[in-house]
């Protein structure tokens, strides 16, 4: 099955204890800025970009978060953890703005990838962010992959 071509990654929405603080902490850290914000049967709903990738944020401020540790919480209908990737993982962490709450790693995984590093931290409402480097994806018997049109995809 071939996916239509008018279907593509919309955003991310995120359940907060304080919108404004889970929007400086992507703001600070990831390099989020403002897109829009919306006030949708009296609450404000609170849109990020950062180039492709969008976050939307809802305030759950009544509502107790789940506690796990690790890569994130691993129970059907939840998200497990949102991942970036960066260049320079040590550099990156090194700048990160207050330091950050890591709740696993750094690993490496060069078993797998030759430079693939990951460490995962919480944000200020709980959720697991993975961040990256070195990750690539798996060539397919034959070469590299042609994209969408690649029959062996």
């Amino acid at each position: 099955m071939t996916a239509p071509a008018a279907v593509r990654w919309a955003h991310v929405g995120l359940n907060c204890r304080d919108q404004r603080e889970t929007e400086r902490f992507y703001r600070d850290v990831f390099g989020f800025r403002r897109s829009r914000v919306v006030t949708a049967g009296g609450a404000e709903v609170v849109f990020l970009r950062q180039g492709d990738v969008h976050l939307e944020l809802f305030d759950a401020a009544s509502r107790e978060p789940e506690t796990f540790d690790g890569d994130g919480p691993q129970h059907p209908g939840t998200i497990r953890h949102l991942a970036f990737q960066v260049d320079d993982l040590d550099g990156f962490l090194a700048r990160a703005a207050g330091g950050l709450d890591v709740s696993l790693g750094p690993l490496a995984f060069d078993e797998f990838i030759p430079g693939w590093r990951t460490v995962w931290v919480r944000d200020p409402d709980g959720v697991i962010v993975e961040i990256s480097q070195g990750y690539t994806d798996q060539e397919p018997p034959g070469g590299p992959a042609t994209g969408a049109d690649d029959p062996g995809v």
